[in-house]
């Protein structure tokens, strides 16, 4: 009786496992905000455009590989500018302004650090976040006069695959051992033949 009494502690740790991985597989979706970018101006006399980098870096823990973390990003007017995320080694190279966040690189400097985006895109880009360290940049396009577009941006977050393996595995065998301690199987078999 004791022991049966003891096998509902595995079972409800197996349960809360297997409760974080339904969690998981449903995943988290923030919903979509928009918010108005600045965008480095770009005349047509320009001999390549300059790019805009945030002035700080955007630090992604190392605990976060635990996550799949997906940043989605859309904005209005691609033909006219574009975004793009960059590991944040290229401040070392590109330093940006720190009040205006404006470099002296152009486009082609800056294209060696893309993580996602840049100026080759369709208006959107997904980000799929890893622990380091990045940096959001953007421009337009020669002649096209841009100074700011409206960007929308969203999220989705759920645990990594390796993750939700483990988690199945170790839900699954806490709940069949509580199931062996309450009820045996050998005994089970005893009465089933006897």
């Amino acid at each position: 009786m004791m022991v049966r009494i003891l096998s509902v502690l595995p079972m409800l740790i197996g349960l809360l496992c297997a409760f974080i991985l339904v969690l998981s597989l449903i995943g988290y979706q923030t919903p979509a905000t928009g918010n108005q970018v600045p965008i480095v101006p770009c005349s047509a006399d320009d001999s390549g455009c300059n790019v805009g980098m945030t002035v700080e870096d955007m630090n992604v823990p190392r605990a976060f590989g635990l996550l799949e973390i997906t940043l989605d990003v859309e904005w209005k007017e691609p033909e006219r500018g574009w975004l793009g995320v960059v590991d944040s080694s290229a401040a070392k190279e590109c330093p940006p302004d720190s009040s205006t966040g404006l470099t002296m690189c152009t486009e082609d400097d800056i294209e060696e650090f893309l993580v996602a985006g840049g100026p080759d895109n369709d208006g959107s880009m997904s980000f799929s976040v890893k622990p380091g360290s990045y940096r959001f940049v953007t421009a337009g396009y020669e002649g096209a006069g841009l100074d700011s577009q409206l960007v929308e941006m969203s999220s989705s977050i759920h645990l990594d695959n390796f993750v939700e393996i483990i988690l199945a595995g170790t839900s699954g065998l806490l709940i069949i051992g509580a199931g062996e301690m309450a009820f045996p199987i050998r005994n089970l078999l005893k009465r089933i033949r006897g």
